[in-house]
């Protein structure tokens, strides 16, 4: 008997059946809703074991969550391991206190690592130079993303204003969509958990015809429709991610534009600063 359809997440399932379970199931219920990511990582054996309850109750766990077996439900949390919450990431061993920053650094330097591996000097001076060409730059990220999108936009500030991140608080898209022309450039940060409506906004920036920077997490496949797609790395040790490498990333493209710009760059951010001295601010 299943107790969701098919539409549900994975854990809406297991917490939609919680109260019509038998005791062994609801403890294993409360295990993952506590460590899905467990059952993401390892076999119905593994579980049974962290969970301490049988396989057999596994076997009929999953079934009473509406899969026709466990690989099923594995599959099904697998798949939510790339929508962007962590907990669906396998929990770390909690470090010694005293080894706890040198893990925390090493986690940062191997996001590093692995983003630039695959990031080439070609790369970040083709969108320098696209952003330096744009009429205009329009900047879009939701939840995670968001805050980047407007440290992006607050640098850029330095070499160009006509840059926007959208939409403003109570707008829509296609109400700056209508706007973006084919000699512009778009940056969409789509880092987890990315909105549902990304894919329709990619193809609407694509129909533009503008450019396209799209910077998301290692979990997201390359995309027919960007122009450039940085995967950056983003695993950590704890319940958030580490975005360590994103926030490299856009401050090694803001420095390249700045400086590609040469002295069109020079001069407003000489008169940026004669304006700051002039309101007096530091």
């Amino acid at each position: 008997m299943s107790f969701a359809s098919k539409e549900r997440s994975f854990l809406a399932r297991v917490r939609h059946a919680l109260p019509s379970l038998h005791p062994a199931e609801r403890r294993l219920g409360e295990f993952v809703c506590d460590f899905p990511g467990e059952l993401a990582s390892y076999n119905a054996q593994e579980l049974a074991r962290f969970a301490k309850v049988s396989k057999a109750t596994v076997s009929r766990f999953v079934r009473r969550l509406g899969y026709d077996n466990y690989e099923a439900a594995r599959r099904h949390a697998r798949e939510e391991q790339t929508t962007g919450s962590r907990l669906f990431l396998p929990a770390h061993p909690q470090a010694p206190s005293e080894s706890w920053l040198a893990q925390g650094l090493a986690f940062s330097k191997d996001n590093l690592d692995r983003s630039f591996a695959a990031i080439t000097q070609t790369d970040i001076d083709a969108v320098a130079n696209a952003w330096l060409a744009a009429r205009r730059i329009w900047v879009m990220g939701y939840r995670a993303s968001r805050p980047l999108a407007d440290y992006l936009r607050w640098q850029l500030l330095q070499v160009s204003n006509e840059i926007a991140v959208i939409p403003g608080a109570g707008e829509t898209l296609g109400e700056h969509l209508i706007n973006i022309r084919p000699e512009d450039s778009v940056i969409v940060l789509g880092l987890r958990r990315r909105v549902a409506t990304t894919e329709q906004l990619l193809s609407s920036v694509k129909e533009c015809g503008a450019s396209l920077v799209y910077i998301t997490d290692e979990g997201t496949a390359a995309h027919p429709h960007a122009t450039w797609h940085f995967r950056c790395h983003t695993h950590s040790s704890g319940p958030l991610f580490n975005h360590t490498a994103v926030m490299t990333l856009c401050h090694l493209l803001i420095m390249r534009t700045i400086e590609l710009a040469g002295d069109n760059s020079k001069h407003r951010l000489s008169q940026i600063e004669t304006l700051n001295d002039h309101f007096e601010e530091l």
